[in-house]
């Protein structure tokens, strides 16, 4: 199958309610058959993705996250997550972003995608290409189909400008992220829903425009040479 179901969420709901090894051993077979339906959802989701963008996930298992949390430095000593979730990676490194899926009852669901952590040389890059000419990043966060799928760019912000570039610059508003991050949310009715797949897939095709444009500034320098 690759539809969500409501055993899926119900096993979450109840995980919540009971987030200990000992319930959870006991339903570890109850897990095992409810993780197997996620990783069809998520292998339908990567055939459908591999249509009109290239991944490097090898297949749906893969893209999955690990239900076991790390509790080291949390207080939160809850050993489970209580959602499904997965990422794809964009294959070579002339494709950049991330693309992101959170499964979670309650409506917490969510499709997601960006730049969560980019490194110090590409966040850089990215300040410049901004600094330099904003309106293609502009002209792509507001347009319709950006605005209507995710509403606004979100992500971590400094308070004031980047060390080296012009707290009067005009588009100092862009140069303060250091995330690239924006995301749809859905209800558990629209999750449930037998098309879910299907929205997925065209919610993260919507992302292109965005990690096309961010493509072309990391894989070039300032002077629009290739760097690959």
């Amino acid at each position: 199958m690759s539809q969500i179901t409501k055993s899926n969420l119900d096993f979450l709901i109840e995980l919540s309610q009971n987030n200990d090894r000992e319930w959870f051993q006991e339903n570890k077979p109850r897990f095992i058959k409810e993780q197997e339906n996620i990783i069809s959802f998520a292998d339908k989701l990567l055939e459908l993705m591999n249509v009109h963008d290239s991944i490097e996930t090898l297949n749906g298992k893969k893209s999955l996250y690990r239900i076991y949390r790390d509790i080291r430095f949390s207080k939160d000593k809850s050993p489970y997550k209580t959602n499904w979730a997965g990422g794809f990676k964009r294959a070579t490194k002339l494709r950049r972003g991330g693309y992101y899926f959170n499964i979670q009852p309650g409506d917490n669901s969510f499709i997601g995608g960006g730049f969560w952590s980019p490194n110090k040389e590409d966040l850089l890059r990215i300040r410049e290409d901004i600094a330099n000419d904003a309106s293609e990043m502009r002209e792509i966060i507001n347009s319709k189909d950006f605005v209507t799928t995710f509403g606004n760019l979100e992500g971590d912000q400094l308070k004031t400008s980047p060390k080296g570039f012009d707290k009067e610059h005009p588009d100092v508003d862009l140069l303060r992220y250091k995330q690239f991050i924006f995301g749809k949310k859905f209800s558990d009715e629209e999750v449930l829903s037998k098309n879910f797949v299907l929205v997925a897939n065209e919610t993260f095709k919507s992302m292109r425009p965005f990690f096309d444009y961010m493509s072309d500034v990391l894989t070039t320098d300032s002077n629009g040479s290739p760097l690959f």
